[in-house]
């Protein structure tokens, strides 16, 4: 199954709630660049990818939180005989939601696979306790609206031109770059404004609004990394590294 990558048209930071910011942002899949998963028969459960650090890979997170969902003895049965095959086209570090996709995108094969019968919302509350974006992958939504701490997930009937994504290499820390807005941003954060934003559509945003108004996350991305300077003129998906132009 092909595991999608997503940007976001707007990320605004609206508050805190612990050690997790809460935002509003538009998510928007992005069906040209994706992963591959496979289910393949094997003499026992193993999981390789082809880059990335197996140990912590978010896919055995999703796995174990289907284990205590009620599934274990299914999983247990089925990966006694499969292993699981990542092959990797995302980039690491990316602000494309790659290890998030990896993760849903398995919950939903093992929903099919398995016959669990969970329900798109039953998937995506699962979700919610595996990554911040997780829940909107595990949606199927083409575009949503997302809040909280990611868990919030509302379909956007959305009008999306045509943009052009690059990716730098440059691999840029999540923690990092919002470490870096708790540090030394809380004060640009603007509520009025996310609200504002979420009622519009990708076309109208990338069209009103300059490229540091729309991702709160952009000034702290360009001040730890100076080496994304050459991409200050383009629009900035999620934490980075990507970022994105109109054609």
């Amino acid at each position: 199954m092909k595991s999608y990558a997503k940007i976001n048209s707007f990320l605004k930071i609206v508050g805190t709630r612990g050690n997790y910011h809460e935002i509003v942002s538009r998510f928007v899949l992005r069906r040209e660049i994706y992963d591959e998963i496979f289910f393949e028969k094997a003499d026992g459960f193993a999981l390789e990818c082809d880059n990335e650090n197996i140990e912590n890979n978010i896919v055995l997170k999703a796995k174990f939180e289907l284990e205590k969902a009620g599934f274990k003895n299914e999983l247990d049965e089925f990966f006694a005989s499969h292993k699981i095959v990542i092959k990797k086209q995302i980039p690491l570090g990316a602000g494309l939601g790659g290890g998030s996709s990896n993760a849903a995108t398995f919950l939903k094969m093992a929903n099919e696979e398995l016959n669990l019968k969970l329900t798109r919302e039953n998937l995506m509350k699962i979700g919610a306790h595996i990554g911040a974006d997780v829940a909107f992958f595990a949606s199927g939504f083409d575009a949503a609206n997302v809040s909280g701490i990611g868990e919030i997930i509302s379909e956007f009937n959305d009008e999306v031109p045509e943009v052009e994504i690059l990716t730098p290499g440059v691999f840029c820390s999540t923690p990092a770059v919002y470490g870096e807005f708790r540090a030394n941003f809380m004060d640009s954060i603007d509520v009025n404004l996310a609200a504002k934003m979420r009622e519009m559509t990708t076309a109208q945003l990338l069209e009103r609004y300059e490229n540091h108004k729309l991702n709160d996350l952009f000034a702290p991305c360009f001040k730890i990394y100076p080496q994304m300077d050459k991409f200050k003129d383009f629009f900035l998906s999620g934490s980075g590294a990507s970022v994105f132009f109109l054609k």
